[in-house]
């Protein structure tokens, strides 16, 4: 089967200009006319240059990659690196006290979306005048296209909040005159919801090659904005209702995903974070990276390129640790059960921790310990020496996204490197986790359980790879599914929805969704101000740290963005 990422992601560019005399007849050579450039063929280079900016990661410019902004900033990740200083903008995201709309990074971010969102439109404007006869994927290029610019848009939703609608029927000297708060926040989400909407209806099941958008992922994308959209927020970001309707249709979504017989849990965890199980049964849409294409590096994972080790295999630069508020999460109680209350007592550092407390076993899916194999290699032994500094952030490392030096994905591009892995942006897991959300909090949370077990269950059998260089286990691993009135209480709706708060946090452990989930659900403030008030005795650089509730759910709009408007833009509330 063709493959995306066997296509060179190339951003393909064009230079467009009109003749200042009318007498001109021909186009400057190297040039091209509109005309021209509405064929087929240029199309579909568009469509591609369109689908390129997923994969359009720079680690110093607002990376695609979630984690600086859902995982520094919910309490599961440090920024790490060479201290504070190094990339400071993302201490700031970390600390909160200090962060300001004049930042550079934020700035970055919201300008790659709005660049990303440009090219589906410019994709969309050309798709749009030429006829299906002349080019028959007409509608399906359409459908992904508005799909495309419906996950940048999502993107800019859960960061910003009020952000500007920007479609290909705008004309580029007109962006300036779009509002941010033309839609309010809640009509944002439903223009969100209706791109969506018609890429449901317009998109094949298979559309060809892997990677190519096709009706499940767009299916799975309009569960997701459904179920952010039903936590209705007023003004000040405090959530005031939960939309009944909207959690219905992600029920019915999600079952007909889960139900469909197309997609399955892998069956070891570890399948989703290796290159050779990459494209597997769990994974619905992955962001697809290559090597050897064709170009001098390939299309690397820039995103996760400050999270390697700093050791003689790797080279730098030891960003995005594991927090010890992490680590201790993975505990596990003589049932086998999250200990909700009492997991953060004591901490797990060394590999004697892991043997002598109860844990889950996707702790050593997610986190580099001292003293334990890196990547599931027994041989290749992780060391604190390896952190960028320990002293500052702790000893431990971020697995998920990272390969090992001889992975025929991994490359490095000095002084740094990376690797072809892909990134999923949605799986299976994370759909029948939605599922469970909505039907815990529409009420039916019995209904819930079997989903939240079954990710237990899968989780509690992935310990294959987890043995050290004899075999042997690497931590005493103990985890058992919820039976109500055996090993837990009765499964009330608020007993289930903190069950299924847990297991959202250590399925998705370092992928960089925590923090959205929290914004979500209305706990921000309350959940990273707790998290941080038991850091500040472990770290002392977050000694200031402090989370302004009705402010910090979202970021500011960037300073340089209201200017550039005129300031038309308006400000986010408590900035």
């Amino acid at each position: 089967m063709k493959t995306f990422k066997n296509i060179c992601y190339l951003a393909v560019s064009f230079l467009l200009s009109a003749a200042c005399d009318s007498s001109l007849d021909e186009n400057p050579k190297g040039a091209l006319s509109d005309s021209q450039l509405n064929t087929p063929e240029n199309i579909e280079k568009m469509v591609i240059a369109a689908y390129s900016y997923l994969g359009n990661d720079n680690y110093v410019s607002g990376v695609n990659a979630l984690w600086p902004y859902g995982d520094l900033r919910s309490g599961d990740a440090y920024k790490g690196g060479a201290g504070t200083g190094d990339m400071g903008d993302l201490h700031l995201l970390e600390s909160y006290v200090y962060m300001r709309d004049d930042v550079g990074y934020l700035d970055s971010k919201w300008y790659r979306q709005y660049v990303a969102i440009s090219r589906a439109n410019n994709a969309l404007s050309r798709i749009n005048q030429i006829t299906e006869a002349d080019y028959p994927d007409k509608n399906t290029r359409a459908a992904e296209m508005r799909f495309l610019r419906a996950h940048y848009l999502f993107d800019l939703k859960i960061l910003f909040k009020h952000i500007p609608f920007i479609d290909e029927t705008i004309a580029p000297e007109e962006y300036i005159n779009v509002s941010n708060t033309a839609y309010t926040s809640q009509e944002m989400w439903e223009k969100i919801i209706e791109e969506f909407r018609y890429a449901v209806a317009n998109l094949p099941e298979d559309n060809g090659a892997t990677g190519r958008i096709n009706q499940w992922m767009a299916k799975a994308y309009l569960a997701k904005t459904l179920l952010y959209a039903a936590y209705e927020q007023n003004e000040k970001h405090e959530v005031v209702n939960i939309n009944g309707a909207k959690l219905n249709e992600v029920i019915e979504l999600t079952a007909g995903i889960t139900h469909a017989g197309k997609y399955r849990l892998a069956a070891d965890f570890a399948d989703n974070f290796l290159c050779e199980t990459e494209n597997g049964p769990e994974s619905i849409f992955a962001i697809q990276f290559s090597r050897n294409d064709g170009t001098l590096h390939g299309r690397l994972d820039w995103g996760a390129m400050l999270n390697y080790p700093m050791n003689g295999e790797y080279g730098c630069c030891g960003f995005h640790s594991p927090s010890q508020n992490m680590v201790n999460a993975f505990k596990t109680d003589d049932k086998g059960l999250p200990m909700f209350s009492d997991y953060n007592k004591e901490s797990i550092v060394t590999p004697d921790d892991l043997l002598s407390h109860n844990v889950d076993p996707r702790i050593n899916h997610s986190i580099a310990i001292p003293g334990l194999p890196y990547k599931y290699d027994p041989e290749f032994i992780f060391q604190e020496s390896w952190t960028r500094q320990p002293e500052v952030y702790g000893p431990f490392m971020s697995l998920k996204e990272v390969v090992l030096p001889d992975c025929p994905c991994f490359e490095k591009v000095n002084p740094f490197m990376s690797s072809a892995k892909n990134r999923d942006v949605i799986r299976l897991d994370d759909v029948m986790l939605w599922q469970a959300e909505a039907l815990i909090e529409s009420g039916r949370q019995a209904e819930a359980l079997p989903l939240i077990n079954a990710i237990r269950e899968r989780a509690g059998k992935s310990t294959a790879l987890l043995v050290d260089v004899q075999g042997e286990p690497t931590g005493k691993f103990r985890l058992d599914v919820y039976k109500p009135g055996e090993n837990c209480p009765a499964w009330t709706q608020d007993f289930a929805r903190e069950a299924l708060r847990w297991e959202r946090r250590l399925e998705f452990a370092m992928e960089g969704f925590r923090f959205f989930d929290l914004v979500r659900w209305g706990i921000a403030a309350e959940y990273v101000n707790a998290y941080l008030e038991v850091e500040k005795t472990r770290h002392s650089y977050l000694a200031e740290a402090k989370f302004t509730k009705n402010r910090d759910e979202y970021f500011p709009i960037p300073k340089q963005q209201i200017n550039f408007s005129k300031k038309l833009y308006q400000q986010n509330y408590g900035w």
